[in-house]
């Protein structure tokens, strides 16, 4: 795989048409590593047999839900930080890195957009320097924001981000293309609301969150009148789409967007809550608003056909009641308490503002000490 000629850049060029079906190992930098998705897609990376290496700034090392994280070669920095020579010799780079969620963005806006945005567009450039040959971003269906509900949106559909998270992920998306090139392929999967169990859990996420509700206090407590529609993927499904998206021939995902999730799986809010409800049925349903009244501005409905059709080997294989039955099985093990719902542990907000108040990172979210 390393036996081309140097490319313009003067680093030497990897294969960017390669494919696992050849056999071939292929070495991955995965951003955002210790986090809910990127520990996941570290573990399902390796079982496939390729050699990844993770790169993380470590805002959560504190989470560890059940069990420990898969053992890997960690690269501890901040994304915006990264130096061009820890990118040579990769094949792949599946970026997740970032400051997440919409909540969390709206924190320090414009951290986000310097993390974000910014952040990207510099490792992209310095691993398109190195050699790499795809570059496969983490975007998220939010960049649809206010979307029409009256039809499911197809990566064709024009984005209309409502939080400078959903904004971020446009403005990274729309210069990423702008770099791709013989040499150079990103590839954008935009994701669901990701749900399911984790070495890296998140309680903050809507399916995680009404389960851990259900389980500790008995109420599917809702923060809207339910109305908002979300498509919901499994979190195994979404690594399984950055693992096709590495492994696909070039000519398929060259510069590509890929909606990643399923058709079935979009929902009101509402009907999340009496799904999870079914797994606890003394448990009752409850508004954070009065039905009619103003909704959450963050609704859509996403068509999902092009990734299970011309993704190479991606077919999601979960399903929300999978999820929510994973999760009260894992919740009634780890003994969940009320308490982790409110605590920096497992809500990303609280998270951050913790570390600020700590004092452990500065105001542009980088660490004063090493973590």
């Amino acid at each position: 795989m390393r036996d081309q000629p140097l490319g313009r850049f003067g680093s030497r060029q990897t294969n960017v048409s390669f494919q696992r079906y050849s056999g071939e190992t292929v070495r991955v930098l995965v951003t955002g590593s210790e986090g809910y998705i990127g520990s996941v897609l570290v573990l399902l990376l390796q079982g496939a047999g390729h050699e990844v290496v993770g790169l993380d700034t470590c805002y959560f090392s504190n989470r560890n839900f059940l069990g420990p994280v898969a053992e890997h070669e960690l690269i501890k920095v901040d994304v915006r930080d990264v130096e061009m020579k820890l990118l040579e010799g990769f094949d792949a780079i599946c970026h997740l890195a970032a400051l997440s969620n919409d909540p969390a963005g709206e924190l320090e806006p414009g951290i986000t957009e310097d993390i974000n945005y910014r952040g990207t567009l510099s490792i992209a450039k310095k691993a398109k320097e190195a050699g790499v040959g795809r570059f496969v971003f983490s975007g998220s269906c939010s960049m649809y924001g206010a979307g029409d509900t009256s039809c499911y949106l197809t990566e064709d559909a024009p984005f209309n981000p409502v939080t400078a998270y959903g904004l971020s992920k446009v403005r990274a998306e729309r210069e990423l293309s702008r770099l791709a090139d013989q040499y150079f392929s990103p590839v954008f999967l935009r994701n669901a609301t990701a749900c399911g169990v984790s070495p890296r859990l998140r309680l903050d996420l809507v399916v995680n969150n009404l389960v851990a509700l259900a389980f500790t206090t008995g109420r599917v407590a809702m923060t809207s009148d339910g109305t908002p529609w979300r498509p919901i993927a499994h979190v195994r499904d979404i690594c399984l789409a950055f693992k096709c998206a590495i492994e696909a021939p070039r000519p398929v995902v060259h510069n590509q967007a890929f909606n990643i999730g399923r058709n079935e799986a979009n929902y009101q809010i509402v009907d999340i809550a009496g799904i999870v409800g079914t797994f606890f049925p003394e448990s009752t349903i409850t508004f954070g608003k009065k039905v009619g009244e103003e909704p959450d501005s963050r609704t859509y409905r996403v068509n999902f056909e092009k990734a299970n059709q011309y993704l190479p080997g991606f077919s999601p294989m979960y399903t929300i009641e999978d999820g929510a039955k994973e999760l009260a099985e894992s919740y009634q093990e780890f003994s969940l308490k009320e308490e982790h719902l409110y605590g920096e542990e497992y809500i990303t907000i609280n998270r951050y503002k913790r570390l600020l108040e700590a004092g452990l990172i500065g105001p542009d979210f980088r660490w004063k000490d090493p973590p």
